[in-house]
Order: structure tokens, then C-alpha cells, then sequence
């Protein structure tokens, strides 16, 4: 999970959060509302419900366009729950919550490259495997 996360206030427009995303070289924020994670904006929304319908990114409110309620997992939480909820809620974007403290984030696009890595490190492990094998039988 990404653990540097940037937030935005649910009170902010959208033109700001637009800022943070392009600032910071990411496609959502997690938004706060008295310091308490309450919904979620993407790239997404900002398209749907403000480009899209001719709307002042200047003038709309963040949380008037976040997604909520945010669904959430906790840090001890199995990679599997945590893809199968993504899945069954259709969302790309899981925010990691302990002790009602925002510590992360887990995105589709993290779990990907962790499978891709794990595939790696198992691969050569057969490959050396194989390689001790064949040595121990020339043998």
C-alpha cells in the first residue's frame, strides 16, 4: 500500500483538488472533513460531475462530487479481501484505516505489480531449483 497520502478538505473546490492531483502525480485524494476521511475523488468524478456538465471546477465543492460513503480495510487485512471487496464494490481505490487513523492506501495498479513481482521471485526460485536438480543428476 502507498502510505503517503494526500488529502483534501471536503470544502475545497474542485479547481484546488485538481492542483493537489496534478501536483502530486496522482488520480485521487482522500477527502477530510474535520480531519476525518469521509469520501474519495478521482480523476473520474472530477470528469463526470463537473467537466462533463459544464461546471466552475472554481466554484464546486469537493464533497459535493466525492464518492461516499468510503469503503475501507484495515491494515492487517488479507490481500484477497481486499481485491475481492474492490471487486465486488467496482472500485480501483481502497483506503487502509486503523484505529480511525488514515495510514494508506491499496490501488488495483499496486496489487498488479505486487503479483508481477511475486511471479518474478517465484520464477527464479524454480529456475534455480531446476538448475540444482539437473546439477545433483549429472552428478
Amino acid at each position: 500500500m502507498v502510505k503517503d497520502i494526500i488529502t483534501v478538505e471536503a470544502e475545497e473546490t474542485v479547481k484546488k483538488a485538481a492542483e493537489l492531483m496534478d501536483k502530486h502525480n496522482i488520480g485521487c485524494l482522500i477527502v477530510i472533513n474535520f480531519g476525518n476521511p469521509v469520501g474519495i475523488v478521482t480523476e473520474r468524478d472530477m470528469l463526470k460531475k463537473v467537466i462533463l456538465e459544464r461546471r466552475d471546477p472554481g466554484k464546486v465543492k469537493v464533497g459535493n462530487i466525492m464518492s461516499a460513503p468510503l469503503m475501507t480495510s484495515h491494515p492487517q487485512a488479507d490481500i484477497r479481501d481486499a481485491v475481492r471487496l474492490m471487486n465486488e464494490r467496482r472500485i480501483k481505490k481502497l483506503p487502509v484505516i486503523d484505529d480511525g487513523n488514515l495510514v494508506g492506501l491499496v490501488s488495483l495498479t499496486d496489487v498488479m505489480r505486487s503479483l508481477a513481482y511475486f511471479e518474478h521471485v517465484i520464477s527464479s526460485l524454480c529456475a534455480r531449483c531446476q538448475g540444482k536438480q539437473q546439477k545433483i543428476i549429472a552428478e
